[in-house]
């Protein structure tokens, strides 16, 4: 017999080789244990959802503790009677870049196992057939994945469409979505399942809400159900492309075309002539390519499209006018309103000149306009050519990042691009490594996020205000002043402060500098995906062992996992607590007894 992750594969296999596959009874692999194990398993460790969000209380406050092989076939059972319903999640709410609060919809623990064990199997039916310009919520992808691609494609771009999509999560329409997923899904039963959970409703200040529409942002099924609806405009977009690109019509200019031609006619000349005539041609022909270099090779009657989307928020880069650019985002427009029933933000979704920057994922992207030209090797031959003319500059919005530090008052503004850093108060009371631990923290966010930035170097000064905010909140502590606490927790050539590691180990922990975060790796290629196989059960194996890892005996009564969030919170040394900072787990498979002692105490 197959185990599911077998099935999972062979389900990926099919999607690649037939894109236009149709899926039949999907609903009898929710009735097997293993993948519940598996599911367990990505959900409280780093490769699933985060171990944080499986020790997150929904309404019912049941979380990752307490499970075991009785959880598992309690929810089998309710799926092989129809009995189960998903309960309703619990809302919270946490506050956005822009001040704004955006709610989130915790499920219980139950309904997260059970998404899980769906979203494995969307992913391997729908991950082969999403389009490569798509990279929000996809394994493999991310934001600098979108970016990377950006720099290749959009190269020449003469405009950009700056697509926004208004409370997309919000608004996915469910009749619509469910009947793109009946196109390849034809097992009424797992669509069902579906459905319970896009109609579940939310539990916000004790009040119940019932959802009629959207898909709740927290829930771990609606990232995949955004993007299979969203693939839609994905597919309409391609379909534009498909019409509106022209190739160029001619290999290269009139102009260009005449230059070279007098420029092969010199080269051949070489061939029979004496040295005083070979230093004029020379001449003439070095003329002749500084003038080649000047004048534009092709011609500029081309047109094309290339998107990038991260989301509900998308990039089109349109090489023609600002006219096929309206006509191109009242085609979207209506797209999305009659056939996604989504509205397009008019607001946020600008027509932008490539010369001027567009924002994207939190980058400003624009075309570079340089003549600049460079000596360029390649094949043993040396040549000079525009280098970066037409391509892609990905830069550092400056002003996000002082808004960042001014909402965190790190900085105090004394003239027009010129700060103060400050001391933060509230942190005063830290120990003085954590201090330090949490201003790395956000540095490195900043840095490592902005490697690709063609600008990057400029971030240097705002590391600058990071590290003296940190010696003044580490001064204000010790009421001392901040060249005092650089001599104080100087080692060699920089300062740092001493801590332990687990394992005994003396380190100095320093603020990141930029040398640190500048990837090496960003060489613009785009991975493509391949599922990646369920890693295994080895709670299950723990589980099915029957011997408790806390008192070691061997019981006929089924055993029950223990979940901590972080091994660093177990700080005394309780019995439980030394065996997990021992093992280096976050898990622990104990008998009832057991697990009801380690809660008492």
């Amino acid at each position: 017999m197959k185990t599911t992750c077998e099935i999972l594969e062979r389900i990926q296999k099919n999607s690649t080789e037939h894109k236009d596959g149709v899926y039949t009874r999907l609903y009898r692999y929710l009735l097997r244990e293993d993948i519940y194990y598996v599911a367990y398993q990505r959900l409280y460790s780093n490769k699933g959802a985060t171990n944080k969000g499986a020790t997150t209380k929904g309404v019912d406050n049941d979380t990752a503790d307490g499970f075991g092989q009785v959880y598992v076939q309690e929810l089998i059972t309710q799926l092989r009677n129809g009995t189960y319903k998903p309960k309703p999640s619990r809302r919270v709410y946490i506050e956005k870049s822009n001040g704004k609060m955006r709610p989130l919809s915790i499920p219980s623990f139950r309904d997260k196992l059970l998404q899980e064990v769906v979203r494995m199997f969307l992913e391997a039916i729908y991950e082969p057939i999403f389009s490569d310009y798509s990279h929000g919520f996809r394994p493999n992808r991310s934001c600098h994945s979108a970016l990377k691609q950006a720099k290749i494609y959009f190269t020449g771009a003469k405009w950009f469409i700056e697509g926004d999509i208004k409370g997309c999560f919000d608004n996915i329409n469910h009749k619509v979505l469910i009947n793109i997923l009946e196109r390849k899904i034809k097992d009424s039963k797992f669509i069902n399942i579906i459905r319970l959970f896009l109609t579940a409703g939310y539990v916000d200040d004790f009040k119940y809400n019932a959802t009629y529409s959207g898909c709740a942002q927290g829930g771990i099924i609606s990232p995949i159900l955004a993007n299979i609806y969203l693939n839609e405009l994905d597919k309409k977009i391609l379909e534009i492309k498909n019409k509106f690109d022209k190739p160029h019509q001619a290999k290269y200019t009139k102009e260009y075309s005449h230059i070279k031609s007098k420029r092969d006619y010199q080269k051949s000349k070489l061939k029979n002539c004496d040295e005083e005539q070979r230093k004029e041609i020379l001449r003439t022909i070095d003329d002749l390519n500084k003038k080649l270099r000047k004048t534009p090779r092709t011609p500029n009657d081309d047109k094309n499209i290339y998107f990038i989307r991260y989301a509900d928020d998308f990039l089109i880069a349109v090489k023609g006018n600002k006219n096929d650019c309206e006509i191109i985002k009242k085609e979207i427009h209506d797209f999305l309103r009659d056939e996604l029933k989504l509205t397009l933000s008019e607001e946020k979704t600008l027509i932008t000149h490539s010369s001027n920057k567009a924002l994207f994922l939190g980058y400003n992207i624009s075309i570079r306009r340089s003549q600049t030209v460079k000596s360029v090797s390649q094949n043993g031959r040396k040549y000079k050519q525009r280098t970066l003319n037409n391509s892609v500059a990905l830069t550092v919005p400056f002003e996000r990042i002082e808004k960042f530090m001014f909402k965190r008052r790190m900085i105090k503004q004394i003239k027009p691009k010129t700060f103060r850093p400050l001391h933060r108060k509230g942190w005063l009371y830290l120990p003085v490594y954590v201090i330090v631990e949490r201003y790395d923290a956000e540095l490195r966010g900043i840095l490592n996020y902005y490697n690709l930035a063609v600008d990057y170097n400029y971030l240097g000064y705002f590391r600058y205000l990071m590290e003296y905010s940190c010696l003044a909140t580490i001064a204000g502590k010790h009421n001392s002043s901040t060249s005092k606490i650089v001599s104080q927790y100087r080692h060699g050539k920089y300062w740092g402060v001493p801590y332990l590691t687990n394992k005994g180990e003396e380190k100095i922990k320093r603020l990141a500098r930029l040398k640190d975060c500048k990837s090496n790796a960003c060489n613009d290629t785009i991975v493509k995906h391949r599922y990646v196989k369920a890693t295994n059960a080895s709670i299950r194996d723990r589980l099915q062992t029957g011997v408790c890892e806390l008192c070691g005996k061997r019981i006929d009564v089924p055993l029950e996992v223990h979940i901590v969030s972080k091994l660093k919170d177990l700080k005394d040394d309780k019995p439980w607590k030394v065996v997990m900072k021992s093992k280096r787990r976050k898990t622990l498979v104990v008998c009832p007894e057991c697990h009801k002692h380690i809660h008492v105490e």
